[in-house]
């Protein structure tokens, strides 16, 4: 039986620090950490009613809503809403051009337990 020896283990930091080269991976981490501040930028009443889904292409965040009725308030605060995610957005040195609300994108976690 051939004897295994466990002497390369890399540390985690060097692991992430390999991860955090690939486009793809940052550009994950800073679409995550964006969808972390709709809270803030929605407001305690909206945020519990909708949240953040994907990213589309052209920059866009489409946010899934519990009703369209949810989603209708929302678009008619869009211009509001892109103006309180500017600092965030610019903090993550990202773009956002447009936000696009559906309420078909809505999956209530509670139903899923």
């Amino acid at each position: 039986m051939k004897k295994i020896l466990y002497t390369k283990f890399q540390n985690i930091e060097d692991i992430i620090a390999d991860l955090a080269k690939h486009a793809a991976i940052r550009k994950a981490l800073t679409r995550a950490n964006l969808c972390k501040f709709w809270k803030k930028v929605a407001g305690e009443k909206f945020a519990e009613q909708s949240k953040p889904y994907s990213m589309m292409k052209g920059s866009v965040m489409v946010i899934a809503c519990k009703t369209p009725t949810v989603a209708q308030e929302l678009m008619l605060r869009k211009t509001q809403l892109l103006v309180k995610f500017k600092p965030y957005v610019e903090s993550l040195d990202m773009k956002l051009t447009d936000l696009k609300f559906d309420a078909k994108k809505w999956i209530d976690e509670a139903e899923n337990d």
